[in-house]
């Protein structure tokens, strides 16, 4: 969801017991909302300055820490209404999916005993929990660069490490969620701070989440970080491609197959890492009786009801995560009235996985918005790419000694410089490098707009939205209750709408990233092999017959057209033209 549009979100659901996460990406952002929000509540609020010594990890420190005081305290007033009359306490239990608790609230409010009533609503009100405020850190973007000198950071103050420090000497109880892959150096750090490990009773306070893209990597990094006495307590799966903002995809590995290991694999990844984290906890005097709790959780690309439900029953796994929907959803994002318009009528043309992103990776992106509109008319002005306003993403030293980021107008100068210097590019091949190379688009402040300009605060930044594909068949405004109730099955806001099964979705843009793959070789921007198109394209296949088998598992309704689908997808497979196998010289 990008940093500008969930900065807050747990002041607006977390009352109602709903998890959130907030991105740690930018603390400039972060301590221009918190001021906005002591204004806001009358709380005395004291300028964290950058350049101050450990600013960022200050600054996020302060920051949940204020979230913290706010939610509990939201939470308790919600609390302490009454059931008669209290509209957010009644709201909290209908939010709620069907089962023992929500079956125990409609009893309750259908009890006509006064005594027997008022007794089990006070039960209930001991039941009911905040829920977290989560936070997130891309583990890859870690800049050693002080943005205010220009210094070289030492190498235990780089931003991944300082947002680390950040969450960990916070008060809130929550998790960190690392995506993008490991970073030994951050995952090092984590040992640093005592919130990572169990008490004595064996709770962890601050718990660590794994955004993963398969299950071999669950396993690596689970190992490494359980060697340091750290235990992971929740694998989160996203889609490779099927999901928003940076797309980490995999070689034609789809969702079904891998979530199929994860299930059967699930209690063998915890028995190979608990040996490992009693052990590592040992040495730290710490003892532990069992593995901690863990949880299996799956995202990217889940849009009904019917697939939520295969996912929790067939998959077994603990949750969902849902992201993209959320922006049509006010009341829970940062999201102004112009751009929300924009991702509602928004469909292929509109939402694109791009090479907008300064990382290198693909990155799912609104065409329409207010930054790629600027974007272009720098191009057309003949001043292709950014000023670099926040710095956070300089990591290339292609032309420079001094780390500049690949958006920046600097580095579009000399990248464009060379290519067309080069004497191995045809026209068409060297138009297309020109053109990936003033792709890329300041994601780093333009993402923080969404919160600056709903909040009426100054910025120059131009709106981004790195909304997913699934957006694409959601194009109504929803209340929170609504999209709950879609979610839990109460209604259907995808009724008529002619959207195929999540799993045949994923497929085709796996399809479809291949058949760009292959034309990026022609244009000389990808060195992919054959070899690896080869096994690219059996993957695919692969996949393809495991949906076949498990169809009566995963489709509740439309067995036949999903079957349907996939037999013209695997045709469709089949007539992939790919690059030439290399030619073999004779001996």
């Amino acid at each position: 969801m990008g940093t500008g549009f969930t900065i807050d979100t747990c002041l607006k659901v977390a009352r109602y017991g709903i998890h959130s996460v907030l991105s740690l990406g930018d603390d400039e952002l972060i301590e221009r909302v918190r001021e906005y929000h002591c204004n806001e509540y009358g709380i005395h609020y004291e300028e964290i300055a950058g350049g101050s010594g450990d600013h960022r990890a200050r600054r996020i420190t302060a920051y949940l820490n204020q979230l913290n005081l706010l939610v509990n305290d939201q939470f308790e007033a919600l609390r302490q209404q009454s059931f008669e009359t209290g509209e957010d306490i009644n709201r909290y239990f209908n939010l709620l999916p069907e089962g023992d608790l929500k079956c125990e609230y409609n009893s309750v409010m259908a009890d006509t005993n006064p005594e027997d009533k008022k007794r089990r609503q006070d039960e209930l009100r001991r039941l009911m929990r905040p829920g977290c405020i989560n936070v997130n850190v891309m583990t890859k973007v870690d800049c050693n660069i002080d943005r205010i000198d220009h210094s070289m950071h030492e190498p235990d103050k780089t931003d991944a490490l300082n947002g680390l420090k950040g969450f960990a000497e916070s008060d809130v109880r929550s998790s960190i969620i690392f995506s993008a892959g490991m970073n030994p150096r951050l995952y090092g750090a984590i040992t640093k701070y005592p919130d990572f490990f169990p008490d004595p009773s064996g709770v962890i306070k601050k718990q660590i989440v794994l955004k993963v893209s398969d299950y071999r990597s669950a396993a690596i990094q689970g190992r490494f970080l359980a060697k340091k006495g750290i235990w992971v307590s929740e694998w989160r799966f996203e889609s490779g491609l099927n999901c928003g903002g940076h797309a980490f995809a995999t070689q034609g590995m789809l969702m079904g197959p891998i979530l199929k290991e994860f299930k059967e694999r699930r209690l063998e990844l915890v028995e190979t890492l608990f040996p490992l984290y009693e052990a590592a906890l040992a040495k730290t005097g710490r003892e532990i009786g069992a593995p901690p709790g863990h949880r299996f959780t799956v995202q990217g690309g889940v849009g009904t009801h019917a697939e939520h439900d295969t996912i929790l029953k067939y998959y077994e796994a603990d949750a969902t995560g849902w992201g993209s929907p959320f922006l049509l959803v006010p009341e829970v994002v940062r999201i102004d009235d112009e751009h929300l318009e924009k991702v509602r009528v928004a469909g292929e043309k509109e939402i694109k996985l791009t090479r907008s992103s300064p990382l290198g990776i693909p990155f799912w992106n609104l065409l329409t918005s207010e930054s790629e509109a600027y974007r272009r008319e720098r191009i057309a002005d003949g001043k292709a790419g950014s000023i670099c306003p926040h710095r956070y993403l300089k990591f290339n030293t292609e032309f420079t000694k001094k780390p500049i980021c690949r958006s920046s107008k600097a580095y579009q100068t000399l990248k464009i410089k060379e290519i067309n210097g080069r004497d191995d590019l045809d026209e068409e091949q060297r138009a297309a490098h020109v053109q990936e190379t003033t792709d890329r688009a300041c994601i780093c402040f333009d993402l923080s707009a969404p919160a600056l300009k709903v909040m009426n605060l100054p910025t120059t930044s131009k709106l981004n939205v790195c909304v997913g594909p699934n957006a694409r068949f959601f194009d109504k405004v929803s209340s929170l209750r609504e999209m709950a109730d879609h979610i839990y099955g109460r209604i259907d806001l995808l009724k008529g709408k002619n959207r195929p099964n999540m799993f045949v979705n994923e497929l085709k843009l796996y399809m479809e990233y291949m058949a760009e793959e292959v034309e990026r070789v022609r244009l000389k921007l990808s060195n992919q092999t054959y070899e690896y198109f080869e096994g690219y394209k059996l993957n695919l296949l692969n996949g393809i017959e495991y949906y076949r088998e498990q169809a009566d598992n995963l489709v509740a309704k439309g067995r036949e057209s999903f079957l349907s689908q996939l037999d013209t997808l695997a045709a469709e497979i089949d007539t992939m033209v790919l690059p030439a196998p290399p030619v073999l010289e004779p001996a």
